[in-house]
């Protein structure tokens, strides 16, 4: 039934969220999503739909990301997981450490590596480009505005 409504809202040609509330739900396209879901579908089958020991449909592909995306996203707790998802607290952080896991196998090589200077040279233009002159290599960014800034921080 969880996958039903989650597909019923948000992946189903005539859905009930829009592109953009699923882009402000998930913190990403909808396309994202999709790519994500099936690299991570190919490389570990730990993503791909299976049957339980009674023969029922496990929990499915979408489901499992979607629930690691959130967490992340909003830094939901389990609990509430749990409650939206039908998914027990164990089956989530499992499932949270399965994608991050399997996130940083399928992308380290491209995302995750040292810059070089070519990399560091657009990356300087963007950020003047955007009135951050002399960011990089800055770590006092004070001067931002960051409307959730932990009140400890403040």
């Amino acid at each position: 039934m969880t996958h039903a409504n989650l597909m019923n809202n948000y992946f189903d040609p005539n859905s009930v969220y829009t592109e953009e509330d699923f882009r402000r739900r998930f913190r990403m396209r909808r396309h994202v999503f999709e790519r994500l879901l099936c690299d991570v579908q190919q490389v570990n089958p730990y993503f791909r739909q299976k049957r339980d020991r009674a023969s029922r449909p496990s929990f499915s592909s979408h489901q499992k990301v979607a629930v690691a995306l959130r967490m992340m996203a909003y830094g939901s707790p389990v609990d509430s997981i749990d409650e939206s998802h039908g998914m027990f607290e164990f089956t989530c952080l499992d499932t949270l450490q399965e994608f991050c896991d399997t996130i940083v196998q399928l992308y380290k090589d491209e995302y995750l590596c040292e810059l070089n200077q070519e990399d560091l040279n657009w990356l300087i233009r963007k950020v003047e480009d955007r009135g951050f002159p002399g960011m990089i290599g800055s770590l006092d960014c004070m001067h931002w505005d960051w409307k959730n800034c932990p009140t400890g921080w403040q």
